[in-house]
């Protein structure tokens, strides 16, 4: 996984370089709360990857309220189970990570929305992250629930949606 971001990461460089990204149209990136929360949590990684490139302004973050509150449900729970010091340093990564990016937000669907497009996906309590992602009209949504999120919802919902993985094999295989 290492030699892939390396890759990513040059090609992003020598395309900001050759003014082959314009910077007046970055990525958006609509990310999943597990992809958030395992940016946030974790030393090293591709979610940890993927939030770099949003706070670093290469990409844009799309994230919807619905992930957003349900990343800190998850992180105050996570933190009482630490020491008061890293419990605040987590709380804090967080808060800087919401200042860096400036995300852009997308509002809650209505009850009636969710309700009418239960079909759209599997499990229940993604719905809303679904319906948030149509309704932000995002380049990516990256998720690690390949299990909920299937090439049969991206096809249903025309979303591109992949993995952090998937997304940084692609970004490396743009400049080979």
């Amino acid at each position: 996984m290492g030699k892939i971001l390396r890759r990513a990461a040059c090609a992003l460089v020598v395309a900001a370089r050759s003014n082959k990204l314009n910077p007046q149209r970055k990525l958006r990136l609509f990310l999943d709360s597990n992809v958030v929360t395992g940016g946030i949590v974790s030393p090293w990684g591709l979610d940890k990857a993927t939030l770099s490139l949003c706070a670093a302004s290469v990409c844009r973050l799309v994230l919807a309220e619905y992930v957003r509150d349900e990343v800190e449900d998850n992180l105050l729970l996570r933190a009482s189970r630490l020491p008061s010091v890293d419990a605040e340093r987590l709380m804090e990564s967080y808060r800087r990570l919401i200042s860096l990016t400036n995300p852009e937000l997308i509002p809650y669907p209505t009850k009636e929305l969710v309700n009418s497009n239960r079909h759209l996906i599997r499990h229940e309590s993604d719905v809303p992250v679904l319906l948030a992602a149509m309704a932000g009209k995002p380049d990516w949504l990256l998720t690690n629930n390949t299990k909920h999120f299937t090439k049969e919802v991206a096809q249903r919902t025309s979303l591109r949606i992949a993995t952090p993985a998937d997304f940084f094999r692609t970004l490396a295989a743009l400049f080979r």
